[in-house]
């Protein structure tokens, strides 16, 4: 045996033992749920994970959320703080993030089933808020809205 094999065999054989993985995956040892690795559980479980407030309040923006709101939110929700089917929407941007707000418009699905908050809401209003299909762009119009709504300049 030349010197050179020698020392490839005594690389090969010395080296550590790398972990071995079956096939191109890579095993999760985590056991915790996606709830459980929300980073902000005040930020709500969805896409939305930061929002940028600007003062003013973009006045286009808060025209297209009123916009929507009149279309899609209006029948169930009130300005003020009276329930009807949904909340009334009286200080919801003192209560709650940004993010927790526009996860909610446009993730209510996962939120009614998983997020504590949302949960607690339906509990009090006893009817799950419908999925209304509400795009990234507008619910941070209606934020902007909702911001006007409970008294921002």
């Amino acid at each position: 045996m030349t010197t050179l094999a020698a020392m490839f065999l005594l690389l090969v054989y010395c080296t550590p033992e790398k972990p071995k993985f079956e096939g191109n995956e890579s095993k999760n040892t985590s056991s915790k749920s996606p709830v459980e690795e929300v980073v902000d559980p005040s930020k709500g479980i969805g896409p939305v994970k930061h929002v940028t407030l600007s003062s003013p309040l973009d006045q286009e923006r808060v025209k297209r959320g009123k916009d929507i709101y009149e279309m899609k939110c209006e029948a169930c929700h009130r300005l003020d703080d009276q329930r009807i089917v949904g909340p009334g929407w009286k200080d919801i941007t003192k209560r709650r993030k940004p993010e927790w707000i526009m996860n909610m418009i446009t993730n209510v699905d996962v939120m009614l089933d998983q997020d504590p908050e949302a949960q607690k809401l339906l509990e009090l209003c006893l009817t799950r808020m419908p999925n209304q299909n509400v795009s990234i762009g507008d619910a941070r119009d209606i934020l902007e809205f909702m911001r006007q709504n409970d008294g921002e300049k």
